[in-house]
């Protein structure tokens, strides 16, 4: 497949000086997924250089082409396509390389992943209109605070910002619309809206529960994990939101009943609580997904591989518990946490963002 817009993605790459690696990548790629074994998507020029190649006739620009496979090598670059065979794509052809999930995500992948994060967090009360479910729950977090899309609708009607707008002054809430990627695109206007704030950038990562899961290995003699249907009031006092706490009425909204199964894991060492995590096992399209949250170590604690243990724990407590896949959320400027996820099998699925509207905003453009 030839392609003449190259520079177009060009302008869209970070580059090598940026990311310490060879070549420009996707700003939507984190430049720790470039690795061997992952997905990954290369345009690239066609025949060396522009100074070398003979210019796309109806442009000028030189050509580019694009090869969907596995990364086997990155220094220098390999990428083995579907039918088996390994191109190599010397770095100063590269125009850009994004990473993709370990399966082709579709709409509908998108769409299941976040319902069964709307059901793991439905905030204390809520409502559907036109595909929205509109939750309204401690007035803090986007996820039980926020509109959502979830009907297939969603992606091709106009959204009912009259109903929703209605919904958030009703609970004297400020208007919160979750945007994840592809499946609300007439909602995407919205972020270019003046007085609009858009909240940061939210990676969702997934893995699958089935086949081989990291092992869970035999713990030292002082270290014990556990996992409880309910929060104790230890288990709330260390947990934070996005490094601050949380008061009484939120932190008890994470133990409120969901459509599913929850779990609240809790790692000590020499008896002092050390880790903390909060899992849920919830319906999205045709699967159960374990969500893997709120998770905190304490500072005297952290690099030291509790993260890791805990994370390890819950992957086997969700497949225990029926789920054959798993997500979360993470930050996309949280690098440490990108590189824990990573570690345990996760890998980048789409990402959202939450707009905070001010009332009223949008109507007169529907």
């Amino acid at each position: 497949m030839t392609d003449t817009s190259w520079s177009a993605a060009h302008a869209g790459a970070l580059p090598p000086e940026t990311t310490g690696l060879p070549f420009p990548v996707s700003r939507r790629t984190d430049p720790g997924s470039v690795r061997v074994g992952a997905r990954a998507t290369v345009r690239h020029l066609v025949g060396g250089a522009p100074s070398e190649q003979v210019p796309a006739p109806t442009t000028g620009r030189p050509q580019v082409t694009d090869l969907i496979g596995v990364i086997d090598s990155v220094e220098p670059l390999r990428i083995r396509t579907p039918d088996g065979v390994v191109h190599t794509v010397p770095a100063a052809d590269v125009v850009v390389l994004k990473t993709l999930a370990d399966r082709p995500v579709r709409t509908s992948d998108i769409r299941a992943v976040e319902q069964a994060t709307a059901a793991a967090f439905p905030g204390i009360t809520n409502d559907t209109v036109s595909g929205w479910l509109m939750r309204a729950g401690d007035g803090i977090t986007e996820r039980s605070n926020s509109a959502v899309p979830l009907g297939p609708e969603t992606g091709t009607t106009p959204v009912p910002l009259d109903e929703i707008h209605a919904f958030y002054r009703r609970h004297d809430l400020p208007t919160r619309i979750l945007l994840p990627d592809r499946v609300a695109r007439p909602a995407e206007y919205l972020a270019g809206l003046p007085g609009t704030d858009a909240g940061p950038e939210i990676i969702v990562m997934t893995r699958s529960l089935e086949g081989d899961l990291p092992p869970l290995p035999d713990l030292p003699a002082n270290i014990g994990i556990s996992v409880s249907d309910q929060p104790d009031d230890e288990w709330l006092g260390l947990y934070h939101f996005r490094g601050r706490p949380l008061p009484e009425h939120a932190l008890r909204l994470l133990s409120g009943r969901i459509d599913g199964t929850l779990g609240f894991a809790r790692l000590t060492v020499d008896g002092t609580l050390a880790a903390v995590t909060r899992g849920t096992v919830t319906t999205g399209g045709r699967e159960q997904h374990l969500g893997y949250s709120a998770v905190e170590v304490v500072p005297a604690r952290r690099r030291q591989g509790l993260g890791r243990l805990l994370g390890t724990a819950m992957l086997h407590w969700g497949r225990d518990h029926g789920a054959t896949r798993s997500y979360l959320q993470v930050i996309a400027s949280n690098e440490a946490g990108l590189g824990l996820y990573r570690s345990l099998g996760f890998a980048e699925h789409h990402r959202h963002r939450c707009l905070t509207l001010t009332d009223g905003a949008g109507v007169d453009r529907l």
